[in-house]
């Protein structure tokens, strides 16, 4: 199963550059991700253009409303998603103003990585760390312990 992400905007800061750049590469062990950086623009145009990119895929919004859960969980979710045979996993993530009442309905699953906003960014570091951390789970790498 591909993974996808689609995130709004460039990253540009040199630290999270490092740390998408160090997760994707870990990444590819296990099939690899797909990231597609989209324009900013209003939030409806964003909305648009994420659901365009991810038609024929399982959408899993990430958003400060979604559900919080563990790394066990989410590992649980992608052996979950393969068994179902989904053609791939997109993951969206949304720019300043986050994600609009239509792309969170068409979402098939809205996940929160925190109570905390965070920059978009950041967001996708900590979104591949988890990614690869739940394949690592589910491979029984040590990478995960506890």
């Amino acid at each position: 199963m591909r993974l996808h992400i689609f995130t709004i905007g460039k990253a540009k800061l040199p630290f999270a550059r490092a740390g998408i750049e160090e997760y994707a590469k870990r990444l590819r062990a296990w099939g690899g991700v797909e990231i597609t950086e989209l324009k900013a623009g209003a939030r409806a145009q964003e909305s648009a253009a994420l659901l365009a990119r991810s038609d024929g895929l399982f959408r899993v919004a990430l958003d400060e409303r979604g559900d919080q859960i563990t790394s066990r969980e989410l590992a649980a979710k992608l052996t979950a998603w393969e068994h179902l045979r989904a053609k791939g996993v997109a993951f969206l993530i949304g720019g300043a103003d986050g994600h609009g009442d239509e792309l969170r309905d068409a979402a098939d699953w809205q996940w929160s990585l925190g109570k905390l906003t965070l920059q978009h960014e950041l967001a996708l570091v900590v979104l591949l760390e988890q990614l690869y951390r739940a394949r690592s789970i589910n491979a029984g790498a040590p990478y995960h312990r506890g």
